[in-house]
């Protein structure tokens, strides 16, 4: 999850992006329909450009990594390294143990 707040709510980024994609024949270029809505909606330019990157990625229209793929490799290297964290605790452990039983039995 990203660790700023989110100022506009999903269905204000939806209109916004579909409103980008929808008016973008009527300015002379992509980016003047970006400057125009987002000035609109109070976003900067650059974000509503990012949202509108991320839905055509999203719908297949661009290449990249749709955002549901995305979360799921996050969620599984999250967990990987907590697993690796997890090991390494239980090999030290091991190991610990075990010169604790070798002393033992020396003694």
């Amino acid at each position: 999850m990203s660790k700023t707040t989110n100022k506009f709510s999903p269905e204000v980024r939806d209109r916004a992006v579909r409103l980008v994609l929808d008016n973008e024949g009527q300015h002379g270029s992509r980016w003047q329909a970006v400057m125009s809505i987002s000035a609109k909606i109070g976003c900067a330019p650059q974000t509503l450009n990012e949202w509108v990157k991320k839905a055509e990625v999203d719908s297949g229209k661009r290449a990249g990594i749709p955002t549901d793929m995305a979360e799921k490799m996050r969620t599984l290297e999250r967990e990987n390294r907590e697993l690796r964290q997890a090991n390494e605790i239980l090999r030290k452990a091991s190991a610990y143990f075990a010169m604790a039983e070798l002393d033992r039995r020396s003694k």
